[in-house]
This record gives structure tokens, sequence and C-alpha cells, in this order.
């Protein structure tokens, strides 16, 4: 097994015995999840502040209630084609590593209940979004989840949220 698959498993291993509560949202066609337990509020899309020098997904920041919150277009991180904001562009708003970073999807479709038994580890693939971001595929009924690890991913180096990035 490589790191990766072993990365994975060890992620789908180490999640709770219960049933996990995902926000799911849209990026193009895929679906995603994240933990709900991550996710402080959802807002419309606005306006930001732009940043000189800041990668291109980061599309900026906003003031949130006396807080600058950077923001994060997920189809620019995830090299999903050009986005479009429209009247279902939804920025959620996380709350990640004691850090409020807010993230644009395309759309959020619900809260969705899965069992441990409803998660499988993801197969390995190069790409856009490396199977070290995983939990795993989370199966209900007809529909596929990609279940996105929240935390490791907006406080991996190259998301540059970290204390020496803009957050």
């Amino acid at each position: 097994m490589s790191a990766n698959a072993s990365s994975a498993t060890s992620a789908i291993n180490a999640l709770p015995t219960g049933p996990l509560e995902f926000l799911s949202f849209t990026l193009g066609k895929e679906e995603y999840g994240i933990s709900i337990q991550k996710v402080q509020e959802l807002r419309g899309y606005e306006t930001v502040t732009r940043i000189a020098n800041a990668p291109e997904f980061i599309m900026g920041v906003v003031n949130l209630r006396g807080i600058i919150v950077p923001i994060v277009d997920m189809r620019i991180k995830f090299k999903l084609g050009t986005p479009t904001y429209d009247q279902f562009t939804v920025v959620v708003i996380l709350n990640v590593a004691g850090k409020v970073v807010g993230m644009v999807v395309d759309s959020v479709s619900d809260v969705i209940t899965l069992t441990p038994e409803q998660i499988k580890p993801a197969p390995e693939m190069s790409g856009a979004l490396a199977t070290d971001y995983l939990l795993g595929l989370g199966t209900v009924d007809e529909r596929m989840l990609i279940l996105v690890d929240i935390d490791k991913l907006m406080s991996s180096a190259e998301m540059g949220l970290s204390d020496q990035g803009i957050a």
C-alpha cells in the first residue's frame, strides 16, 4: 500500500464510529462534503478586496463583523475551470485550526448524515486534489460525495493560509 492509500485509510480509521454529518456542496458536476462541525455560517458571494501577490485561488479578503477573512475559490484551487458567480454561489465560512476562512463553492446542497460503512477509501489518483486531503468517498443512494479533510487542505503549506501566509 502506498503512502497516499495508507493515509486515506488511516483518515477513515480515525473517524468516529457513529454517524457523521457533512455539508454537501457542488463544484462543477461533482459533489463534495466537509464536516459540518467546521462550518460557521453560509453567505452569498460578495466582492472581495484583492491582496497583492496572493495565490490565484485566494480571491482576497472580506470583513466579517470585524474579522478579516481570506476567501478561497475552490473551483480555482481544484483546477475545475473558470468560476462563475451567480445567485447560487455560496461562501462557506469555516473555522479551521482556530482561523476563519471563506470557501467559495458553486452551490450548497444539504447536510448529509453518513455512517462509517457508507464511507470508502478514496482510490489513488494523481490530480488536482491529492488524496492526502480526502477522507474518502461517501455514498448515499445513487449519490457519491467526495469527502474533503478541510483541516488538512486549508492548513497545508500550499494554501498559504498559515501564520506565514495572509491570515
